[in-house]
């Protein structure tokens, strides 16, 4: 229920105690939410002389918009670039499970793939609205296989491809439909990348830039030709030079279309970026920063050998490598942790760290008027955070979702108990199955 009479007659909740994100400020105000949406209570109660159907008290708890991750590989043992007969199972599973991490939507990620894997996976995985089934799912992120042999990462070379004479063509070619896809990752020094890049904006498609060995100058034309996104920021890129700082440069370029902000993403896991990476990045442009988990399929299994589309990845601790290499294959910690890292990295806000996992992937994929916001006739996806940020439910549409992690209880009433296997150890400092994520106060 989303609008119209249906609307008006649904209850009105009313969530009290608590402090609200919104505005980039955290405000001590109720939370009125019916038929999905956030509800303005002046409204309510001098247009319609209404007061709430329900109260629930939040404990003093902060409600902020549900974050939203933008790159994740899979998850709990469920890979999305492994072309198998049933897909949307896997990817069910997966949106499960990251709600107990405050997600609500998501772009499922592909990596280099052949064709024939893009062909089987992508019809499987369509846009659908999150509920108690799961996070919402935005669209595909295809990272690769139009990307540098030189930064390649973990994608396999052997599947790495340039664009041929007839570019967009060859694009198709490669991946089939593109009617489920919402973000595409490219390099954009390939011959004819700017003819695609074009094209793929022109069926609203965001353009992201990564795995790359493109300079400043390669990159801002790249931005003038649609693209608005960088593909975790640092790694897979050329290092920052002072001479030419390369893709790195484009967060404080003078050369990008007049209104055109650029977004890029971070991996706040503690081991693909820095502490010091992170705050040259949040202090040079906060405004563009998307927090992303980049998370493998090996994300909360433990040590041992995973996949990762076409190849093994190795977990040892809290890192995940290609199998018999030292070169890092995405990450195996949830959104919540990579927040709270990020919090405690940058000395920034509460505010600026919550924004940047909700507030910021909205305005990138131009969402920001339903997602990432608690603004009035927003959607009333939100998640109830304690001060140290853990988690303690997750709200999709106005509705109490069941969530399988910690013995954390909602300040109204039990949360649903797990009955999949291999779930997260208990307690409140256990973000992962793998050795404690490191934890300190916060500011």
């Amino acid at each position: 229920m989303r609008g119209g009479q249906g609307a008006a007659r649904a209850p009105v909740l009313q969530f009290t105690n608590c402090r609200i994100l919104r505005g980039g400020a955290l405000l001590r105000e109720d939370l009125w939410v019916r038929g999905g949406r956030v509800l303005d209570p002046e409204k309510l109660f001098f247009e319609e002389r209404r007061v709430a159907d329900e109260q629930r008290d939040c404990g003093g708890c902060i409600l902020a918009p549900g974050f939203i991750d933008v790159q994740i590989n899979g998850g709990f043992g469920v890979d999305f670039s492994q072309a198998t007969e049933d897909v949307g199972s896997g990817v069910a599973l997966v949106a499960r499970r990251i709600l107990s991490h405050g997600v609500t939507s998501f772009c499922p990620t592909l990596v280099t793939s052949p064709p024939e894997v893009y062909h089987k996976v992508l019809p499987q995985i369509p846009v659908k609205s999150g509920g108690p089934h799961g996070a919402g799912v935005l669209g595909v992120h295809l990272e690769g296989p139009f990307i540098s042999r030189e930064k390649r990462g973990a994608h396999p070379e052997a599947h790495l491809r340039s664009f041929e004479a007839n570019a967009f063509q060859d694009v198709l070619a490669t991946y089939g439909s593109l009617d489920n896809v919402r973000i595409v990752t490219l390099a954009p020094e390939l011959g004819r990348s700017h003819e695609v890049i074009r094209a793929l904006t022109a069926l609203g498609i965001c353009v992201s830039l990564g795995h790359s060995v493109a300079d400043l100058g390669t990159a801002e034309e790249a931005v003038q030709s649609g693209a608005t996104f960088i593909t975790h920021l640092f790694n897979a890129m050329l290092p920052f030079h002072h001479r030419d700082p390369g893709i790195v440069g484009l967060l404080t370029s003078d050369q990008l279309p007049p209104g055109r902000h650029i977004f890029y993403g971070l991996i706040a896991d503690g081991m693909h970026t820095n502490p010091a990476a992170l705050r040259i990045a949040h202090r040079a442009h906060p405004k563009g920063l998307v927090l992303v988990t980049d998370a493998v399929p090996a994300l909360g299994l433990g040590n041992g050998r995973h996949t990762l589309g076409q190849q093994e990845v190795e977990v040892n601790g809290l890192t995940a490598y290609v199998a018999g290499t030292k070169t890092l294959s995405g990450s195996i910690a949830p959104m919540d942790a990579c927040v709270r890292h990020f919090l405690r990295a940058t000395g920034c806000g509460v505010e600026s760290a919550l924004e940047a996992a909700s507030l910021h992937p909205a305005r990138l994929l131009g969402l920001e008027k339903h997602k990432g916001t608690l603004d009035f006739g927003a959607d009333a996806d939100f998640v109830v955070l304690d001060d140290s940020l853990h988690v303690r439910a997750t709200y999709i549409l106005g509705e109490l979702v069941p969530t399988f992690e910690r013995n954390l209880q909602c300040p109204w009433g039990p949360r649903s108990p797990s009955t999949e296997p291999g779930m997260w150890p208990e307690g409140p400092s256990a973000d992962l199955a793998q050795p404690a994520w490191p934890e300190a106060p916060l500011p």
